[in-house]
């Protein structure tokens, strides 16, 4: 029997990187996610993907502080040895962030701050940290936004940081060629989840606008995420690199 494979996902614990999560699992490949304060949460999403067969552990990461990589990354050295029995991973899934609703005018630098470090800084240097532990041959998938296409006002911080992910994915896939490892983006579009306070869940008069506004007559759900995530991780994919995936059901289209 071959030797399941391996995914660290950032942000795994909840909403969409539950959902990637969940879906690499569905896929046979086991799992270490991280989580920034709810471990309780974190742990019932480890229970979850060992129910479904796989290995899984998880571990605290606040993917805005660059200088805790290198003490993470060697709890990661201790996790892949302790839980999977291995000194390396496959995949790697940049999906852990946050959202600052503001109009530029009014965007604090606290808050830009705050975005630059986790959504640019921290995937620049997290993804850095990472290579000595990914496999030769591996895919690094980055989470972007449909708002790095389409302009939705009051996220002109937190597109920017996205839209700077898509050209940073870009470089990344010429320069990790060379060892073989793809890199590509999933931006997804509007999503039923508590992110942004959870706004498109939770505004049926905002759910209903984007709808009217996506071809597919509908705003997305988690599950239209993750199985992209996790084909995007197959044997399928292995000659897609350097791509942007728009998971938006065809919004502003």
């Amino acid at each position: 029997m071959a030797t399941p494979k391996l995914a660290l996902v950032t942000g795994g614990s909840r909403g969409l990187g539950k959902n990637m999560a969940l879906s690499l699992a569905k896929k046979g490949i086991n799992v270490l996610l991280t989580y920034h304060n709810n471990q309780t949460e974190a742990q019932a999403t480890v229970a979850e993907i060992e129910a479904l067969g796989q290995k899984a552990a998880a571990l605290q990461l606040d993917t805005g502080d660059v200088s805790r990589f290198d003490a993470f990354f060697g709890e990661v050295a201790t996790a892949l040895q302790t839980t999977f029995g291995t000194d390396r991973f496959d995949f790697l899934i940049n999906n852990a962030g946050t959202g600052v609703y503001a109009t530029f005018a009014d965007t604090q630098e606290a808050d830009f701050d705050q975005l630059m470090n986790i959504h640019f800084k921290g995937v620049f240097f997290l993804t850095q940290k990472a290579l000595p532990y990914l496999n030769d041959g591996g895919r690094i998938i980055n989470i972007s936004t449909g708002l790095a296409r389409f302009v939705g006002v009051g996220y002109a911080a937190y597109a920017s940081m996205k839209g700077a992910i898509e050209t940073l994915s870009r470089y990344m896939a010429q320069e990790l060629g060379s060892r073989g490892i793809s890199v590509n983006v999933v931006a997804p579009g509007a999503i039923e989840t508590d992110f942004g306070g959870g706004v498109v869940r939770d505004n049926p008069e905002i759910n209903k606008h984007l709808a009217q506004l996506t071809a597919l007559g509908r705003v997305g759900l988690p599950d239209d995420i993750g199985g992209v995530v996790a084909f995007l991780c197959s044997d399928d994919a292995h000659w897609i690199n350097g791509q942007r995936i728009e998971v938006s059901g065809g919004h502003r289209l």
